[in-house]
């Protein structure tokens, strides 16, 4: 099995089992994300305590790509500080949308580096990302909407 495979079994399976998928209450932070072109909609869900992501969850509907990346984001975001979280979001958004991943270290993506297919089909960017925009909408503070239009 090549990696593309293992990748693919990734996302199905973060897909089809999303991780950390329910409401967190008394959540310290909020945002809610919308892809009108495929109707994609999430709400995210972070506890922080002394700049740290203490739990994250989120809830929504959407294709297996906008699913498995919410998924596989609030695994990777345990314990990661606000700026760690940030960075991770770069990382992921170059990942995503650079024809160059020799930009991106895919070593230190962990599981997250099963996204790299993505960039391949610019239509799934935007359900891969909603995610991601969400968190950075969440993380400061802001009460609109994420929209990826």
């Amino acid at each position: 099995m090549d990696i593309r495979e293992l990748y693919q079994e990734l996302i199905l399976d973060h897909g089809t089992q999303p991780r950390n998928f329910c409401a967190l209450e008394n959540a310290s932070h909020f945002a809610e994300g919308y892809n009108p072109l495929c109707g994609d909609k999430i709400q995210l869900f972070l506890q922080i305590k002394n700049e740290h992501i203490t739990s994250v969850s989120f809830q929504g509907s959407g294709c297996a790509i906008s699913t498995a990346s919410a998924s596989l984001m609030t695994e990777a975001l345990l314990g990661k500080t606000r700026q760690e979280a940030s960075l991770l979001f770069e990382a992921l958004q170059a990942l995503m949308t650079q024809d160059n991943l020799a930009t991106v270290s895919l070593a230190e993506l962990g599981k997250l580096a099963a996204l790299s297919g993505v960039h391949t089909f610019p239509a799934r960017v935007k359900c891969a990302t909603l995610p991601w925009h969400t968190l950075i909408s969440a993380l400061k503070g802001e009460k609109n909407n994420v929209s990826t239009e």
